[in-house]
């Protein structure tokens, strides 16, 4: 239970300094396309930043649910392989790093549908 929500705080912590990183320090260095890919990267972090605090707060009503603690973990895998990805394309400019960002998309995908079977079976 705390280490979701521990994790999704760093996430939404790292999010929003990403974010500010990305408005002031690569406004000027990076193409608009390229800056738009950094910010499709910062929204899903905080997004699912939130989605482990969730999870955190469900594991503190059901502590047993392995629903909930690999909606977790895949969400974690989501963030570092979407989002990072996002980022490191966007900073190199390296294409094929865009066939990572699906990968943490399809773990995002896992996580929420997990969260559903968890709050439909353990709650």
């Amino acid at each position: 239970m705390k280490t979701f929500i521990i994790i999704g705080a760093i996430n939404a912590f790292l999010a929003v300094a990403l974010g500010a990183f990305g408005a002031h320090g690569l406004k000027d260095k990076l193409d608009p396309y390229y800056l738009d890919i950094w910010k499709t990267g910062v929204t899903y972090q905080m997004f699912h930043a939130t989605a482990l605090l969730v999870i955190g707060i469900l594991l503190g009503k059901v502590a047993a649910s392995t629903f909930f603690t690999w909606s977790g973990w895949l969400f974690l895998v989501g963030i570092i392989l979407f989002s990072g990805s996002l980022y490191v394309l966007s900073l190199t400019k390296v294409g094929v790093l865009g066939a990572i960002t699906p990968l943490g998309g399809v773990c995002f995908l896992a996580g929420w549908i997990l969260m559903i079977i968890g709050t439909v079976k353990d709650l």
